[in-house]
C-alpha cells in the first residue's frame, strides 16, 4: 500500500536527493570529468541519465513537485545515487512507495554474526528468508523438526507442512497450523508482488497440495505472532513451546524464530496433549538435545 507524499514530504524528498547528488563524484559513477564544472557533485541530468528517466521529470522530483514516479524509478534512482540500505528506505519512506526490492536476501548476504547467534541459542532456532526457506538452525530445531532441519529434510517451511507425512504426525492440530500458515504467507504478498520464486512456490504448492490449494484460495491473511505451539515427537513425547519470531534490522528479509518454553499463561491453554494431524495424543515428555553450532542450508 502507497501513502500520498504530503507537501512537507515532497520538500524532504527533494532536499535528500539534492544533497545525495551533491555527495557523488563523476569519477565515481563512471562519467567523464569536464573542464569547466561549476555543480559540485552530480548534474540533475547526470543523475536523469543514470537513473534513466527524463531531466525535466528529475528536476520537478528535486523541486518538490507534485509528481507521481514508480517504485521501479525510485529504485533506479536510488542504485544512480549509490545509496546505502538506510538512506534507500529512507527514499521510499518520503516518496511513500514500496522498495520492490525489500527483503530480497540472497545465501550470500546471511549476516555471520546472526548465525552465530542462532548456535548459541540454547532452545530450537532457525533463520527463514523471504520464500520461508530455512537458511541456518540449531541442533536443538533439527533434533524437534524431523523430516525438514533434520539429515535429508526439505528446507522449504511451507513444502514440508504440506507435502512431508511427517510433518502432519509431529505436528499438533496440523490443520490449525497449516492454514494459519497459508494465511501469514500470504501477509507477505504485497511486499514480493514482482517475486518469481515466490509465484512458482505457490504454483508448485497450489498444483501438489489440494489443501494448500483450498487455504489459498481462502485469501486468509494474518500477522506472524508467535504463540503456544505443540509437537507430538517420536522421541520425545509430546512438547510444547511459545514461539517467538523477530525480523533482523540488518536483513528484515531473514526472520529469527525461537521456540522458548512456555510461559504459564500459554502453557494453562492447552494443558493436555492435543491431537496431531494424523496420529492420537502421545504421553507429554521432555525435548532434548544440547545447543550446538549452527547449521547452514547446503
Amino acid at each position: 500500500m502507497t501513502v500520498p507524499a504530503s507537501i512537507d514530504r515532497r520538500k524532504e524528498l527533494g532536499d535528500f536527493l539534492r544533497a545525495q547528488r551533491e555527495k557523488l563524484t563523476p569519477a565515481a559513477v563512471g562519467l567523464t570529468v569536464g573542464t569547466r564544472r561549476r555543480t559540485p557533485g552530480l548534474r540533475r541530468e547526470e543523475v536523469a541519465q543514470l537513473s534513466g528517466i527524463s531531466a525535466t521529470w528529475y528536476t520537478w522530483i528535486e523541486q518538490g513537485r507534485d509528481v507521481s514516479i514508480s517504485p521501479h524509478a525510485l529504485a533506479r534512482l536510488g542504485d544512480a545515487l549509490r545509496l546505502g540500505r538506510a538512506e534507500r528506505g529512507y527514499l521510499f519512506e518520503l516518496s511513500g512507495k514500496r522498495d520492490p526490492q525489500d527483503g530480497a536476501t540472497t545465501a550470500e548476504e546471511i549476516p555471520a554474526g546472526a548465525i552465530a547467534c542462532i548456535g548459541a541459542i540454547a532452545c530450537p532456532a532457525y533463520l527463514l528468508d523471504q520464500h520461508w526457506t530455512a537458511r541456518a538452525w540449531n541442533k536443538p530445531a533439527a533434533r524437534l523438526f524431523i523430516g525438514w532441519l533434520d539429515d535429508g529434510g526439505e528446507r522449504n517451511l511451507l513444502r514440508y507442512i504440506f507435502l512431508t507425512l511427517a510433518a502432519r504426525d509431529l505436528i499438533c492440530d496440523w490443520d490449525e497450523r497449516a492454514r494459519r500458515v497459508v494465511a501469514e504467507f500470504r501477509a507477505q504478498a504485497t511486499t514480493y508482488l514482482d517475486d518469481l520464486t515466490r509465484r512458482d512456490l505457490v504454483a508448485m504448492l497450489r498444483r501438489e497440495s489440494s489443501v494448500f490449494a483450498r487455504f489459498w484460495h481462502e485469501h486468509g491473511v494474518l500477522g506472524r505472532e508467535g504463540g503456544l505451539r505443540s509437537f507430538n515427537h517420536p522421541r520425545d513425547g509430546f512438547v510444547s513451546f511459545e514461539q517467538v519470531s523477530f525480523d533482523l534490522a540488518s536483513q528484515p528479509g531473514l526472520k529469527l524464530t525461537m521456540l522458548v518454553p512456555p510461559t504459564i499463561q500459554e502453557a494453562a491453554r492447552k494443558s493436555t496433549p492435543p491431537v496431531s494431524g494424523r496420529g492420537t495424543p502421545v504421553v507429554p515428555g521432555k525435548l532434548s538435545g544440547r545447543p550446538a553450532r549452527a547449521r547452514s542450508a547446503r
